[in-house]
């Protein structure tokens, strides 16, 4: 007896410990697992996933961009209609972008469905003037998301988006910062065209611009799977 109670205390020890390591995804609630959610990335490596990996980390079980680097990395699935839940937190000045129905190649802004903001509420403040269209959680180019209700730098974000037909609400830290159909959409930033705004299939995934943007707790629904 007491060697098996000093197995499951040391088991529960060294689980505790690759989870704080990061060695460990975490897991889905049961209430995620029943409505069809799955991890799309395991906390260790890039299986599962596609484009300029070597431009990005893993580390303590999540994903950031390498500071200078950048691309669209995107899951080796593609989905039509999804929600996707995840956390993320942005450095001073940080820029990054979810790939929206991304094709697998080109810029996800204008080749896929849309490239949704991952931008520093202060952006503006420190690396100058943006687009209403341009701040996070933002339609990039296309429709503008409400701005304040992001966390201070470095502290963790939650986010979910949900994406059905031409329609994509946000919903960040409780709050929906943007609720829009793109088929709605006339006017562009800059006048530049969004070919692949009407795309119904694509892949999901990140678009970093060099900065030290960190992602973790990557789950999804597909709405569209078979049940």
């Amino acid at each position: 007896m007491r060697r098996l109670s000093a197995w499951i205390g040391l088991s529960l020890s060294l689980t505790l410990i690759a989870s704080v390591c990061g060695l460990v995804a975490a897991e889905l609630s049961n209430e995620e697992k029943k409505d069809g959610f799955v991890s799309i990335f395991n906390g260790k490596d890039f299986a599962g996933w596609k484009g300029p990996v070597d431009n990005y980390d893993v580390s303590e079980g999540a994903i950031s961009c390498k500071a200078g680097k950048g691309g669209t990395i995107f899951t080796e699935a593609e989905y039509s209609d999804f929600v996707v839940r995840l956390d993320f937190k942005v450095p001073s000045g940080g820029n990054n972008g979810l790939a929206i129905r991304y094709p697998g190649q080109g810029d996800t802004a204008y080749v896929g469905m849309c490239e949704l903001q991952v931008l520093d509420d202060n952006y503006d403040k420190v690396k100058g003037k943006l687009d209403p269209r341009q701040v996070h959680g933002s339609a990039y180019g296309m429709v503008a998301a409400k701005r304040g209700f992001q966390k201070p730098n470095g502290e963790w974000n939650v986010q979910e988006v949900t994406v059905k037909g031409s329609t994509i609400k946000v919903v960040l830290n409780g709050t929906v910062i943007l609720d829009c159909d793109l088929k709605d959409v006339k006017e562009f930033m800059a006048n530049s065209p969004h070919p692949g705004k009407d795309r119904e299939k694509g892949h999901f995934g990140f678009a970093g611009h060099g900065d030290a943007v960190v992602f973790r707790n990557v789950r999804i629904k597909d709405l569209a799977a078979k049940k």
